[in-house]
């Protein structure tokens, strides 16, 4: 009794070092298995297609960088550009449309007039134009983050595709759960974070293609801010409104006021309304069902859907992944806890 008491003492001294080891790498490596879990079907067709794996692997995490940093790449040198290239006389346009719009309101709008005039006051937009290599380097800095953890989600990514059936063997054994309650777990987990991985990246470049194709016909680069929008529309409630707005305000103020009107409405109506709110969850579904080949193991849409957001909301841009992949545990927990409650009604010593 003694050693076992000794041996768990050390156990949880070994636990709080490596704790303190791998804290700050907590949440890259816990995205990294969801990750490798989403994408376990993929990992087993290239494996399947290549005879090694780790041949496999390394496709694997070569297309998932390539996801990450082809958009991301082209999105920050052209913005870098763009700012750089910033033209004053453009800004001084917008400033004067949008200080006329407040001082001569229309008549419906009279009550905001107080509320905007308060907030706009101190707003020089002189100061913007100097500030644009400040505000140029400050998005490169966040930039430079994001690309940090990307880069190690995929480093991480790769060793957890590698020795990631090993390591699932070897929590097993520690674990000693019945290979039925394993499976379960395992299943659930990876049906709801497949369908997650792959509805995310299909709504981002669905809406995304929808406002690039509009935005081309104005004059804009579409591959560019189509790319933005697919980023911003990961953003829940404000998303959209980061990207049309500013276009509208744009529009507004060189005099083109049909196409202010109209990426406004096409914006909040075929994206914002149709896309994102009816079409995203018919997305959700036809994905689950082919994916999800087990009936019982799917999961609502509508629950995906939510998880997602609240996911965005509490956790940031990585909360996409870490909120679905909570409420499938916890949804799988949930069915452990009645399968074992069935099991003990039918026992007589229960």
């Amino acid at each position: 009794m003694r050693t076992q008491y000794f041996i768990a003492i050390l156990f949880a001294t070994a636990l709080y070092w490596m704790y303190l080891l791998y804290e700050p790498f907590l949440m890259v490596i816990t995205i990294a298995a969801l990750l490798a879990v989403s994408t376990a079907t993929l990992q087993k067709y290239f494996e399947k297609k290549f005879h090694s794996k780790m041949g496999a692997t390394i496709v694997s995490s070569l297309l998932l960088a390539t996801l990450f940093f082809a958009p991301l790449g082209y999105f920050l040198t052209n913005l870098t550009i763009k700012l750089n290239h910033l033209n004053p006389d453009a800004l001084q346009n917008v400033e004067r449309y949008v200080q006329h719009f407040i001082d001569n309101p229309p008549s419906y709008l009279h009550f905001v007039k107080p509320y905007i005039a308060d907030s706009l006051n101190g707003f020089d937009i002189n100061t913007l134009t100097t500030n644009a290599l400040h505000i140029a380097g400050k998005i490169g800095a966040i930039s430079a983050g994001f690309v940090k953890n990307a880069f190690l989600v995929i480093v991480f990514y790769f060793f957890a595709n590698y020795y990631g059936e090993s390591m699932v063997r070897f929590l097993k054994r520690i674990v000693q759960m019945s290979a039925e309650d394993s499976k379960l777990l395992i299943n659930e987990l990876s049906s709801v974070m497949s369908v997650v991985f792959y509805s995310i990246i299909v709504t981002a470049m669905f809406e995304g293609a929808l406002f690039g194709i509009a935005i081309s016909f104005m004059g804009y680069s579409g591959l560019l801010f189509g790319i933005m929008y697919g980023f911003t529309s990961l953003i829940p409630v404000v998303g959209g409104i980061l990207m049309w707005l500013p276009f509208m305000i744009y529009e507004f103020s060189l005099g083109h006021n049909a196409n202010a009107i109209f990426i406004a409405v096409y914006s909040v109506v075929a994206i914002s309304i149709v896309a994102d709110t009816f079409v995203k969850p018919l997305i959700i579904r036809e994905i689950n069902q082919r994916v999800s080949k087990d009936e019982a193991g799917k999961m609502n849409e509508l629950v995906i859907f939510f998880a997602i957001i609240a996911g965005l909301a509490s956790f940031g841009f990585w909360g996409m992944i870490l909120g679905p992949a909570i409420t499938a545990f916890f949804l799988a927990v949930l069915k452990l806890f009645e399968a074992r409650s069935r099991e003990c009604e039918l026992k007589e010593d229960c």
